[in-house]
């Protein structure tokens, strides 16, 4: 069986977590974020390129003018899928920046953007899948919720940049 390639950590203070040391809880966390956000970044990339054969070729489903509210709404899951997973991917790389970041305040910033990857893309692309005539479905209301986790998430990292 092969071995896992590890990431060489920059020098750490010895401060120890519940599941080890902090070196290794900021390693697994940043892990955790670039995989979620590379992969996330896959499907959303994939969804826009979906979107264009639609466009393409010219699909009723989603070109027809009674289907405008479902072409805004998931170019707006796109797109949103799309930077969100680079917010993902920027927040594992800020991990290593930040290792005296408060554990609790980094755990509850990293799982609200999580939350947000998949609530702001998802109600926009469950908004446009359920129509009700000219209006988005339910699955849009989770787009608020996901955009404050978004801000919460945000607001905590900048934050943390001002503690030491």
């Amino acid at each position: 069986m092969k071995a896992k390639p590890s990431i060489k950590a920059e020098t750490l203070p010895a401060a120890r977590t519940g599941n080890g040391t902090l070196e290794e809880t900021l390693t697994n966390d940043s892990l955790r974020h670039l995989r979620i956000g590379w992969w996330s970044l896959l499907i959303y990339l994939t969804l826009g390129i979906i979107l264009e054969a639609l466009h393409g070729f010219k699909v009723g489903f989603y070109l027809n003018v009674s289907n405008e509210t479902r072409r805004l709404m998931w170019t707006l899951a796109h797109a949103h899928g799309t930077l969100i997973s680079l917010v993902q991917i920027a927040f594992a790389l800020t991990l290593r920046l930040l290792p005296l970041w408060n554990a609790r305040q980094r755990a509850l910033a990293g799982r609200f953007l999580i939350a947000s990857n998949l609530l702001l893309p998802g109600g926009f692309f469950l908004g446009g899948w359920f129509l009700h005539g000219g209006d988005p479905g339910l699955g849009v209301l989770l787009v608020p919720l996901g955009a404050i986790l978004l801000l919460a998430s945000v607001l905590l990292t900048a934050r943390a940049f001002n503690h030491k």
